[in-house]
């Protein structure tokens, strides 16, 4: 699994002709899954339970500790409801206009005559727009700091040895720097916009009527600016898309929003972003003959997932126009889960990918020229997140 993440779980699927098996995983029986099927079943909240499901190690690098992918029930709609209140089409339309603004920025600072790798541009790019977005302050001075902790948090939660430990200091970094902005919002040292997520979160009343604990606060104020910030995966896959396919650059040139959604809902499907999801049976029962046991880890496959060929016309090709022909639906498109956004675990921050990517393709196809330089452009599929091997370099930057 370390090895191939986001094929392990399909592979061994088709290999013993079946929608599930067991394994152990960090020593632990687990239950691997794929296929829509198995996504409707995972995201029935009756049968499964998030608390605890996440390996200690996600936990205290990408998630944080508290935050609400780990709660269930009534305390996570509740905690839900503050996430979905920031996913207004106003309010995504804001950050989408403070991204446009950084892209411009970052255009005339790369100028013409040098190459940039841009993966680590759109990675300041991202926070920057966040954090002004999230109502955060960022001095000049901090940019490439916060930058460099944001990105560990979901560029190395996965890694072994320096790695992960680079990424749990920058958690804990990240958890102190975030807890002071909370208290100084508290106590009036700060005013950041009502309608910011830091504003919301802050004075956010849980389910029991009491505000969140700083740290709970902090985590989930990250868990709005670090989503963001990952966003630079996906378009980095949307760029790798448009030199791989150029005959949709070309649509995308001259239709302009008739084939945007489409092909960026297409990048969201067909490159690997994040592999798969955890939860723990409630209560033991039976399904297609197999039997989950009370507490058992079930891991879900989304790549394999949108990659099913039961769902999906040649799962394997890259044809945006499946999306105009019916065939997504709301258990078979898991990027960033599936179910219902509201009251189930589906990510909200799925809308802000799509409007950050929408932006993005725009820019690369109708705002700048730039030359591919020679590189090595295979998809890393061994890393979480997966990438291209050379972070997809581009030169000669030129706006028109």
């Amino acid at each position: 699994m370390l090895s191939d993440p986001y094929r392990f779980i399909s592979s061994r699927c088709r290999r013993y002709e079946t929608d599930l098996f067991e394994t152990r995983i960090l020593l632990q029986k687990t239950i691997c899954m794929t296929g829509p099927e198995a996504a409707r079943l995972f995201y029935d909240a009756n049968r499964f339970a998030r608390h605890g499901a996440m390996p200690v190690a996600i936990q205290k690098t990408l998630l944080g500790e508290g935050g609400v992918q780990g709660l269930d029930g009534e305390a996570h709609r509740h905690r839900k409801q503050m996430f979905m209140s920031l996913m207004t089409p106003e309010r995504i339309g804001r950050l989408s206009q403070l991204s446009a603004a950084e892209w411009e920025a970052s255009i005339r600072r790369w100028g013409s005559n040098r190459d940039i790798v841009l993966y680590a541009e759109l990675q300041e790019l991202l926070t920057r727009a966040a954090c002004s977005w999230a109502g955060v302050p960022l001095t000049e001075g901090d940019v490439k700091t916060r930058t460099r902790e944001i990105t560990v948090l979901f560029d190395r939660a996965a890694s072994t040895g320096f790695g992960h430990l680079w990424s749990r200091l920058a958690r804990k970094r990240t958890d102190r720097w975030l807890t002071d902005v909370v208290g100084r919002i508290r106590n009036g040292q700060l005013r950041p916009p009502q309608d910011s997520p830091a504003h919301v979160i802050s004075w956010h009343r849980d389910w029991n009527g009491e505000l969140l604990p700083p740290h709970v606060a902090a985590v989930e104020l990250m868990n709005v600016i670090r989503p963001t910030v990952a966003v630079s995966v996906y378009i980095v896959f949307l760029a790798h898309a448009l030199h791989a396919h150029p005959e949709f650059r070309e649509r995308l040139s001259t239709e302009r929003d008739a084939h945007v959604e489409a092909f960026v809902q297409e990048v969201r499907r067909y490159y690997p972003f994040f592999p798969a999801v955890a939860a723990r049976v409630r209560q033991t029962f039976e399904w297609n003959g197999y039997p989950l046991a009370a507490g058992r880890r079930v891991i879900l496959d989304l790549y394999g997932t949108n990659h099913d060929a039961r769902s999906w016309e040649r799962p394997n090709d890259f044809d945006p126009e499946r999306f105009n022909r019916g065939e997504a639906g709301t258990f078979n498109f898991v990027p960033q889960g599936g179910g219902d956004h509201h009251n189930g675990h589906r990510c909200p921050g799925e809308w802000i990918a799509v409007e950050l990517m929408k932006l993005a393709a725009d820019i690369l196809c109708h705002r700048i020229e730039y030359r591919v330089a020679e590189q090595d452009l295979r998809i890393d599929w061994s890393r979480l997140p997966a990438l291209p091997r050379s972070r997809f370099i581009i030169g000669e930057v030129r706006a028109v």
